[in-house]
């Protein structure tokens, strides 16, 4: 494996940054991780972010790189306006947009939108949605990438041919945090766990047929009655909003599931697609978006990157 960066790969999120610097076999050499996500980046500057992490990582002045994610959005350091489904990787890849403003090579990937009865776009997760189909050599199926906004994307012989989105996760922090919840979970929230008794018995409520808002209160009403500890309210109300997700997008998408996710969600959706009874398999959601950015950074810059 070559010691030599050719690329620089980033996710740059509303609330986090990553940055990966990989070799020509998209392996990686080096990365950095940190909280200056879309808003803190805004108040710094997004090229003296960018520039900082590179410098730290020891980038060279020339190398290039490849951003998903808010840093594209309308608020972010620069539009990449989004490609309407159906859309295939070519279309996807052909939407990137290059930063002038700089001396550095800098490329940001376009998002997805929807439009229509069903209005809807993604960014950031249009790039895990192009390492999952090359990981898998998908053709067809559903694709599921969960987070603090889920999407679920039905693919259509290659093409991502329509997508949903759930706000499972804000809900969860939100409910965890800010409701009455908060006096049964405190400071739990982080542990909700896929073999729990109360996540599994959620996850039956809401595949039964039952309403996620006439289940919510009962955890409330469990600690106060039963004793139910913070672990088992924080399991249980996860178990609650991620099953009210999957029971809705079973209802409305059916195919062979692919989980593209990592850490806890992994074990929890992974858990919550086996009570459901849909077959799926799993693509790591980190190993994911850096796929998709290499594919998109050995697009725009073929074999060595850009000429020296």
């Amino acid at each position: 494996m070559s010691t030599v960066p050719v690329y620089a790969l980033s996710d740059w999120g509303t609330s986090r940054f990553r940055l990966w610097l990989v070799d020509g076999n998209g392996q990686v050499l080096v990365e950095k991780r940190s909280e200056d996500g879309l808003d803190a980046s805004r108040a710094r500057g997004f090229a003296a972010t960018l520039e900082s992490h590179l410098a730290g990582l020891g980038a060279p002045a020339d190398l290039p790189v490849v951003i998903c994610g808010m840093a594209g959005s309308r608020q972010g350091w620069l539009e990449a306006n989004y490609v309407p489904v159906p859309a295939d990787l070519q279309a996807i890849l052909s939407g990137t947009v290059k930063i002038e403003t700089i001396l550095r090579d800098v490329r940001i990937i376009p998002g997805l939108s929807q439009s229509g009865t069903a209005p809807n776009v993604m960014r950031g997760e249009e790039t895990q949605l192009l390492g999952a189909i090359l990981t898998k050599n998908l053709t067809n199926g559903i694709i599921a990438m969960p987070g603090t906004h889920s999407k679920w994307v039905e693919l259509v012989d290659g093409r991502a041919k329509s997508f949903s989105t759930y706000l499972t996760g804000e809900l969860y922090a939100l409910l965890a945090s800010q409701s009455i919840l908060r006096h049964s979970i405190g400071e739990a929230a982080a542990f909700a766990a896929p073999d729990h008794p109360q996540f599994t018995a959620a996850l039956q409520l809401m595949f039964s047929g039952e309403r996620m808002l006439g289940e919510l209160f009962g955890i409330r009403a469990a600690m106060l009655l039963d004793n139910l500890p913070p672990e088992g309210a924080a399991s249980r109300l996860s178990g609650l909003l991620i099953g009210a997700e999957i029971a809705a997008a079973k209802a409305r998408q059916n195919g062979k599931v692919t989980l593209v996710a990592s850490g806890t969600m992994a074990g929890l959706y992974g858990r919550a697609l086996e009570v459901a009874g849909l077959d799926h398999d799993f693509v790591d959601a980190d190993e994911a978006v850096r796929k998709g950015l290499f594919v998109a950074a050995s697009g725009i810059w073929p074999s060595e990157g850009p000429s020296k």
